[in-house]
């Protein structure tokens, strides 16, 4: 089944952009196991997809990619929108989709500040409206209903209803801001390159690799040059260098709050570090952890783990794990974003398309 995007308001095609549908027949070598993957939908083979964000109101989840962002329907798998620079986009490279209280979408763009739509008109916010960053990287709402927003230098708190926004960056262990969550105190948690840092709304907390967060280096790998550490100089997001992978513990991709109230990070080369508010247990490829390096974490409503990783998907029950690569049908190893669908679906977001992971 081929989705057709030529009748969305602005068609995929006209970015070089096409989201074909293939079901899980498409892969006999799936595990026959409860959970497989069952669809894959192509976005080009050089655009990633960055961002997966559901919108339980509308039953839709929101595609953010290197050309553009879409919107498609849970139930029927079709497209409902498609945005680009064209339709009011300030830049078409999305990394992160947030949805406020107030039922507004949230885009945050490569070097083109933060986004936002609702019922067809546009706002774009850059430094001088009191962003902090043009880089915008996650989004997270907070008890009150309004935004917490992570850029790369520093983090904004967004009021919704004044509009005014306040920023944070001396009081983070490092202002290169990349994953965020809120726990059910109203604690705001930062993924950052340097660490991971927590605001109780009084007070700020850090942690490094030196205080747990971040398992060994088991693989012996090099230590990574790339890093903004320090610096106002940008970088890419590659944790390649010569073809291998590398290790910087210390630099968080991705921060989950449990029900629990448990704290899961993941870094770079250090698998993924569990935090209970007192100490820290990482998990890596010695455990089950198909990756060392974790992009993106989600948790189902069963309570199962799904960690993105450099090699793939890994599922973890809280004793046993379960990995999906290349092999099972992903598109490409490295996960960079994964949302839990209220049905069971698991939706994996990598270079090339999104993969659909269900019984």
């Amino acid at each position: 089944m081929t989705l057709n995007l030529q009748h969305a308001r602005h068609a995929l095609a006209a970015v070089g952009l096409s989201l074909t549908c293939m079901t899980g027949s498409a892969f006999a070598q799936a595990p026959a196991a409860d959970y497989r993957v069952r669809e894959t939908f192509n976005v080009g083979d050089t655009v990633y997809v960055r961002a997966l964000t559901i919108e339980k109101t509308t039953n839709t989840i929101w595609v953010g990619t290197s050309t553009g962002v879409h919107e498609i329907d849970l139930s029927t798998r079709k497209p409902r929108n498609t945005f680009t620079r064209a339709d009011g986009l300030a830049n078409e490279y999305v990394f992160a989709v947030g949805i406020d209280s107030q039922g507004y979408k949230w885009f945050g763009t490569n070097a083109g500040g933060a986004s936002r739509y609702k019922d067809g008109k546009w706002k774009t916010y850059f430094p001088m409206h009191g962003l902090a960053d043009y880089w915008i990287y996650s989004y997270a709402n907070d008890k009150d209903g309004n935004l917490w927003i992570g850029t790369w230098a520093g983090v904004n708190h967004y009021n919704v209803k004044t509009g005014e926004f306040k920023k944070y960056v001396k009081e983070l262990i490092n202002e290169w801001v990349y994953g965020l969550a809120v726990d059910a105190k109203g604690r705001a948690w930062f993924a950052t390159e340097g660490g991971v840092s927590m605001f109780d709304g009084k007070s700020w907390k850090s942690w490094t690799h030196k205080d747990g967060l971040g398992a060994p280096n088991v693989e012996q790998l090099p230590a990574s040059s790339n890093t903004g550490l320090g610096t106002r100089s940008r970088h890419d997001l590659t944790t390649m260098e010569h073809g291998q992978p590398t290790y910087n513990p210390n630099y968080s991709f991705a921060m989950h709050i449990d029900p629990r109230g448990d704290a899961w990070v993941g870094t770079w080369g250090g698998g993924v570090a569990r935090f209970d508010g007192k100490a820290w247990k990482n998990y890596n490829s010695k455990d089950g952890l198909v990756g060392n390096i974790v992009y993106s974490i989600a948790q189902d409503k069963q309570g199962v783990f799904w960690f993105g990783t450099d090699k793939g998907v890994s599922r973890f029950d809280g004793k046993n794990w379960r990995s999906y690569t290349t092999k099972e049908g992903l598109l490409d190893a490295h996960v960079y974003t994964i949302a839990a669908a209220d049905n069971g679906d698991v939706w994996v977001g990598t270079r090339r398309g999104v993969a659909v992971i269900g019984k």
